[in-house]
């Protein structure tokens, strides 16, 4: 079983931010094979499962905001015995150009609150991450915190579309293959 986590914010004020592109891609994928999400309360999680490529996949939106979204991915891996390696992250990156895609398998942070929520609540780095840029030339002139919750344009949108092709791509390389064995 593969936990994918899509990171972001919940509710209407979030939708539409550069924070929530790891909410966007998973809202993508659900509807490109007909999936709804649902609200579980015990992981306070909108999530959704389904079999691709003959492997059990769990796609979870924490709905704890961003911060602490490693509450809810503890839960839902104790639940499911998932194995740390087995979870895979999808969210922003600032410091990446728009629409570029990076894989990890481990390390630090990069100052992610997201992410550190995962280490610390994990106590483990050791889990799969898919960054997906956001970074443009206004991102110097607002402070990053700012600039990460500010709505997608419409040209950064179409991007970020465009960039949801390629990674769905290479998500279904990563779940046949392995991430360790698909070159990004």
């Amino acid at each position: 079983m593969i936990l994918i986590l899509g990171l972001g914010n919940p509710g209407k004020d979030y939708e539409k931010t550069r924070h929530n592109v790891g909410f966007m891609f998973l809202n993508a994928l659900a509807a490109k094979y007909g999936l709804s999400f649902s609200f579980n309360k015990k992981f306070n999680a909108q999530i959704v499962d389904t079999s691709i490529e003959g492997k059990e996949i769990i796609f979870a939106k924490p709905q704890t905001y961003m911060n602490s979204s490693g509450n809810a991915a503890l839960k839902i891996a104790n639940y499911y015995k998932i194995p740390v390696e087995k979870i895979w992250v999808i969210y922003d990156d600032a410091d990446l150009t728009l629409g570029k895609i990076r894989t990890r398998q481990s390390g630090s942070s990069g100052g992610h609150k997201g992410i550190d929520s995962i280490i610390n609540n994990l106590n483990n780095d050791n889990f799969f991450r898919i960054r997906i840029g956001i970074k443009t030339e206004s991102l110097s002139q607002i402070p990053t915190e700012k600039y990460v919750l500010g709505k997608l344009g419409e040209v950064e949108q179409e991007t970020i579309d465009a960039s949801f092709n390629k990674l769905y791509d290479l998500l279904i390389s990563f779940i046949k293959d392995g991430p360790a064995n698909v070159s990004t």
